[in-house]
């Protein structure tokens, strides 16, 4: 008990004595999230839809930040967890789940799964698969001064997946690649949109997650420690409107990231250690 005690008074001062910048966190993770590397918020819900990157079980959770427990989870038959880096949305609802971790750029096989209706409650749930593969790699993997072939962060937009590179070459410039891909089942090959050098700052500079507000379009990119916003870009050529570039103030292992309301954003980071595993909310007009 006392034990208990000393441990439950160590989280709060730990929590209370760090400096989380601009961030206001919100809840903190349970286990079962505690690697999570993608979330998503329907705007019909309270709950924050969530999974966990690779060596865990192919579940998407339902987490409710007020109450920091969770209170759905979907269980996907008939598919597995290789290595979920991010989760998308589009405006009917339906959830997306990229199945595309790619760290030493090296898999063949990557996918995209759809997960429609969650709101709804059914005991057999169809999930709808996207595979595809890169127009432009032909090595498995390429030479390290060209792995740019790794992805931890995508958006739906007009029925087309949109991926960006999280940068992992050897000669790091700050290069993100954007891919577009069909929205459809089926096999694709991702074609390459655009290109553009963020900032040259490995540690700072790789993106791992992204998130669009339907309303505005303003797409946001994350890393570790910033946030890009996009917007007024011309159709699909993401970086060729205005870019700003905010620093968050904090440095964690962000990996997720995603629309509250259309001045809030929610950011997750992976556990590590006794740092992270927390839910933040970040105001875009202050």
């Amino acid at each position: 008990m006392y034990k208990l005690i000393f441990l439950l008074f160590f989280s709060v001062s730990l929590c209370s004595c760090q400096d989380f910048g601009d961030l206001n966190i919100v809840a903190s993770l349970p286990a079962a999230l505690e690697e999570i590397s993608g979330i998503e918020k329907n705007p019909k819900s309270d709950l924050i839809w969530a999974v966990s990157d690779s060596n865990n079980s192919a579940t998407l959770y339902g987490f409710n930040p007020r109450t920091q427990n969770i209170e759905e989870a979907i269980n996907l038959h008939g598919i597995e967890n290789k290595d979920w880096e991010d989760m998308a949305l589009d405006t009917e609802g339906n959830l997306y789940i990229g199945d595309f971790g790619n760290n030493n750029n090296k898999r063949k096989h990557l996918a995209i799964y759809k997960v429609p209706s969650v709101s709804e409650e059914t005991e057999q749930r169809t999930v709808y698969t996207t595979t595809f593969e890169y127009e432009d790699q032909t090595q498995f993997p390429p030479k390290k001064k060209h792995r740019n072939f790794d992805v931890e962060s995508f958006i739906h937009l007009n029925n087309h997946f949109y991926l960006f590179t999280r940068n992992r070459s050897s000669h790091f410039d700050g290069t993100v690649k954007v891919y577009k891909i069909p929205a459809t089942p089926g096999h694709h090959t991702a074609k390459v949109v655009t290109d553009y050098k963020i900032c040259d700052d490995k540690s700072n500079c790789q993106i791992t997650g992204a998130t669009i507000d339907f309303k505005t379009g303003t797409v946001v990119l994350l890393s570790h420690s910033k946030i890009w916003l996009l917007t007024a870009y011309n159709t699909d050529d993401f970086f060729s409107g205005n870019i700003e570039e905010i620093e968050l103030g904090h440095s964690s292992q962000k990996e997720s990231i995603c629309f509250k309301d259309a001045n809030t954003l929610y950011i997750a980071d992976e556990q590590n250690g006794i740092l992270g595993g927390n839910v933040y909310e970040f105001q875009l007009n202050k």
